[in-house]
């Protein structure tokens, strides 16, 4: 079946293959909403003030649901107080407990955990061993039932459930042409995805409170899985690579793996889970995930700001300076225009560094600056809306700049009626 395309200001973008809504908390994933960011803590859950500090960077970074690990007594204990901490700070982000091995017991004796959790993730990779595996899934799903929460089941290659790919080994040693290990993996990753939703259904949780996901580590294995899995159901997706990896490496498979399948019109919520640097902020796999999406036109978070490569002729380092002090200051002041301006997170900059292409492209920019190149004047002229407004020169260029910017917005967007 073909995809169907739309329109979206005369960029062709696939049109979203149809799924079930699945509500979480105050978000909706699948259902024709908007793709969903989400993020995942690294801190110490028992530690409830910094998971609640960390949750609430996470949101403010532009997640909208924050995955925390719950994997023993003392941090399903601490649930209920990191969500008591986020209503406090205002911070109504929902939770997603993340479970493996013994979820089943901590739901059942800590019930305020389960309460406040805005969603669970089952692993059935993991879930149960042996004779115990089925009933500890469906104790989980009956715990969700009972406290009315959506479920991801969340297959991972890394803990892929060992009865099912033996059975499936067993069914491709059988065949006249087996398949190789690459497709047998695949093939069990769906299996396990589709039987355990059946398994949830047939205890209790309704199809639309059910969200699949099988994470790998390879770009190709990942594009082959999602576009089976959605050939075969209709639940809402969460897409990610997992163990992407550091920096770039991380952000370019990250990119290319979920490009493929957003394109495609596959996928409801995504999570990039990047490696962060020691001590680097946890908020930067927010951000890829937002600009994935908003390169891709399919949503919009916060201003673009273009800006040139640079050459021979930028040889002052001036030009990439403002444009990453400009991202960084859009980036900034962003939780607070979006609070203020609709439509705000629309809009387009550019920093341009010479005299080649920066005119010309700070035009099509809603506000731009060309900065002169080497032996050009020292001038940097300013377009607002394709029209030159003001040529900033001296040595405050960066903050005359940014006050522009700001009084852009002011006369520029319309701001919002106070609640």
């Amino acid at each position: 079946m073909s995809p169907a395309w739309s329109w979206i200001d005369g960029v062709s973008v696939v049109e979203r293959r149809k799924t079930r809504a699945c509500r979480i908390g105050h978000v909706v994933v699948g259902g024709g909403a908007p793709v969903v960011v989400q993020a995942m803590t690294n801190t110490d859950t028992a530690d409830y003030v910094r998971t609640a500090i960390q949750t609430a960077e996470l949101a403010r970074a532009g997640s909208e649901l924050v995955r925390i690990t719950v994997n023993t007594p003392e941090a399903a204990a601490a649930v209920p107080r990191i969500r008591e901490h986020l209503d406090r700070l205002g911070c109504d982000v929902p939770l997603i407990g993340d479970f493996h091995y013994n979820g089943h017991r901590l739901l059942s004796d800590e019930p305020a955990c389960a309460e406040a959790l805005a969603k669970y993730r089952i692993n059935p990779g993991n879930v149960g061993f042996g004779k115990k595996k089925d009933e500890q899934f469906a104790q989980m799903v009956e715990l969700a039932c009972r406290y009315d929460k959506p479920v991801r089941i969340g297959v991972n290659w890394g803990s892929l459930d060992q009865d099912l790919l033996a059975r499936i080994m067993d069914d491709n040693s059988r065949r006249a042409e087996p398949l190789d290990a690459g497709q047998i993996m695949r093939q069990a990753m769906v299996a396990s995805a589709l039987e355990s939703a059946a398994k949830a259904e047939e205890v209790g949780l309704a199809g639309d409170r059910i969200i699949l996901s099988c994470k790998v580590s390879s770009v190709q294995d990942l594009i082959a899985i999602y576009r089976d899995l959605s050939r075969r159901a209709d639940y809402a997706l969460h897409l990610g690579l997992t163990e992407a990896g550091m920096g770039s490496k991380g952000i370019v498979a990250s990119t290319a793996a979920l490009a493929v399948l957003l394109q495609e019109g596959i996928g409801d919520t995504i999570r990039v889970s990047l490696t962060p640097e020691p001590g680097g902020s946890r908020s930067q796999e927010v951000i890829v995930a937002q600009e994935i999406l908003q390169t891709m036109g399919l949503r919009a978070f916060t201003p673009m700001v273009a800006a040139c490569p640079g050459c021979g002729r930028t040889t002052s380092t001036f030009f990439q300076e403002l444009a990453g002090e400009v991202q960084d200051f859009v980036r900034g002041k962003m939780p607070e225009w979006r609070l203020q301006y609709d439509g705000v997170e629309n809009m387009t900059l550019a920093v341009m560094g010479c005299i080649v292409n920066g005119p010309g492209e700070s035009k099509h920019a809603n506000i731009g600056i060309s900065l002169p190149g080497t032996g050009e004047a020292p001038s940097a002229p300013v377009y607002e809306d394709g029209k030159k407004t003001v040529t900033l020169k001296g040595d405050n260029i960066s903050g005359e700049f940014k006050h522009l910017i700001e009084r852009y917005i002011e006369r520029s967007y319309k701001k919002k009626l106070k609640s």
